[in-house]
């Protein structure tokens, strides 16, 4: 009996995705829910897992190829010998299960492998007792362990080469030849590239700048967060102060939270965040919705996830899906000042910067601070400059006297 092997369905948004690695070759026995196939779109990748047991008898898109909705790829002979389908050991007194009696799906074996774990050690969550890559995540962090390797779901490209490395390596009678490398946009990355140019070209866009003296929230972090991981089980960073100022400051200039349509302003009546992270498939901005309705531990936590959904590459599309504002880091790889881009379609975003001792003035005497350079990219379509300007200001004041942003500790 042969079982077509189809694409999955497609979000609306989503016209086709790319063949980026078939995990089986023809003539290999398959068992059912056994990862196939990845497909990139230009926001996630998907996993197409085997509909059922069999032997894969042909492959009917190559990788590279551009698939559509519901195209069929593969086909799956099950009128062959093909041993049955895992499942997953009756809980009983008997010694602990091995390595070999758990079921894995590809991915979760990968990272399983790579990180020496013992599968029987960690506490599946997925149906049937299935281990997810967030329970094997889960446990590295828990268990302190070395350092996670995570294999992310993306288009495998050469490492470009450095002039270090040419040196090093080439003969001294070709030391001077010019190496180039010319290797294929990933559809991230080409989607990345679409939006913001469309941000540049459709948008009047400025950036306001101001400064802001960190020293009150470090001394509010630093004095409770031991308590606060002992109490959430995640650790107190500085994103959910700025999460938190940002929406109070979005609370008091709607406008910033809203976004032009046609002729048309919508003013959103709800808080979804994004949080920009840098993979190595490019920039993606998962979004935490509903962020008002977020306590400091359930912001952290939310931080923590969309971290290691993105190491894994198993974001989702209702994890990028939305967004009424941004926020973007750049402090963590040491810039000082920088202009971000609109996040289409959206009207604003906010960057954040390393924090760096400065002299300041303070009761007209020389002191020492902490200070973080803030930026607030705007759409003056329908942001105004005062409004700006003030916005930035009022997520200054709140970090500058954060004590009214509960902990909730």
């Amino acid at each position: 009996m042969s079982i077509d092997v189809r694409v999955p369905h497609l979000p609306e948004s989503v016209a086709d995705a790319t063949v980026v690695t078939w995990h089986k070759k023809v003539g290999d026995s398959v068992i059912k829910n056994e990862n196939l196939v990845d497909l990139e779109t230009d926001k996630v990748v998907l996993e197409v897992p085997a509909p059922e047991s069999g032997i894969l008898g042909q492959i009917l898109t190559a990788e590279g190829a551009l698939v559509t909705d519901n195209a069929l790829m593969a086909i799956i002979e099950t009128n062959q010998n093909v041993a049955p389908e895992s499942t997953p050991p009756i809980a009983s007194s008997a010694p602990a299960k091995t390595t070999a009696e758990v079921p894995l799906s590809p991915s979760v074996r990968r990272l399983v492998n790579e990180n020496t774990l013992d599968p029987a050690e960690i506490t599946g969550t997925g149906k049937s007792g299935r281990l997810t890559k967030t329970d094997v995540l889960d446990h590295l962090q828990k268990h302190q362990a070395a350092p996670i390797h995570t294999a992310t779901q993306a288009v495998v490209l050469p490492t470009p080469i450095t002039p270090a490395e040419v040196l090093d390596l080439t003969p001294p009678n070709t030391q001077h030849l010019r190496p180039e490398q010319r290797v294929p946009m990933t559809r991230l990355r080409a989607k990345v590239a679409e939006r913001l140019l469309q941000a540049q070209q459709n948008a009047a866009m400025l950036t306001t700048f101001n400064e802001v003296n960190m020293q009150n929230v470090i001394d509010l972090r630093n004095q409770y967060k031991t308590r606060f991981e002992e109490k959430h089980h995640v650790k107190l960073g500085f994103m959910s102060f700025f999460v938190k100022a940002s929406i109070e400051a979005l609370k008091k200039f709607p406008a910033i939270n809203a976004s032009i349509d046609g002729q048309d302003i919508i003013y959103h009546g709800y808080y979804d965040l994004g949080i920009a992270v840098s993979t190595p498939r490019g920039l993606i901005v998962p979004v935490m919705h509903d962020a008002d309705q977020l306590d400091f531990a359930g912001i952290e936590k939310n931080i923590v996830l969309f971290g290691e959904k993105a190491r894994a590459g198993s974001l989702s599309y209702d994890d990028l899906k939305g967004g009424t504002f941004t926020i973007t880091n750049g402090g963590v790889f040491g810039s000082m000042l920088s202009t971000p881009i609109l996040n289409p379609p959206q009207c604003a975003i906010l960057g954040m910067h390393a924090i760096k001792e400065r002299v300041v003035v303070e009761n007209g005497q020389m002191v020492i601070r902490p200070i973080m350079y803030l930026a607030l990219s705007y759409d003056h379509r329908l942001v105004d400059g005062r409004e700006a300007v003030q916005f930035l200001v009022t997520i200054k004041e709140c970090l500058e006297a954060p004590a009214h942003l509960l902990l909730n500790i």
